[in-house]
């Protein structure tokens, strides 16, 4: 699955996998040694996340849904808590400075292609 920032045709990530049971969404990135470059998880639904039992930093956006970026955090450090966004319905995990290169903004609007 592709993840592309409508908003202002940014690529954020090429291969996204979907947490979207109770055990993927548990797990989610835990015990992996890194989020590569152009790779992602979607996890739904969603409404914040942590980093605990993992060795890198994220940027996290929160998505409505209709895929508007409602929040954002940018490197959240390993064992971390991220905020609570009220309006998500699901969250997206990226590797760190996606947010920042990609120019994502809250606001901005996403799109899936499969």
């Amino acid at each position: 699955m592709k993840l592309v920032n409508r908003s202002n045709g940014a690529d954020l990530a090429n291969n996204v996998a979907m947490a979207d049971t109770f055990v993927k969404r548990l797990t989610g990135l835990m015990f992996t040694k890194s989020l590569p470059n152009g790779h992602g998880l979607l996890i739904k639904p969603c409404q914040s996340i942590h980093t605990f039992f993992m060795n890198y930093s994220i940027d996290v956006l929160y998505l409505s849904e209709e895929l508007e970026v409602v929040g954002m955090d940018e490197t959240v450090r390993p064992a971390t808590v991220g905020k609570y966004q009220r309006r998500a319905y699901s969250v997206l995990e990226l590797p760190a400075g996606t947010i920042q290169v990609t120019g994502t903004k809250v606001g901005h609007y996403l799109s899936i292609t499969y």
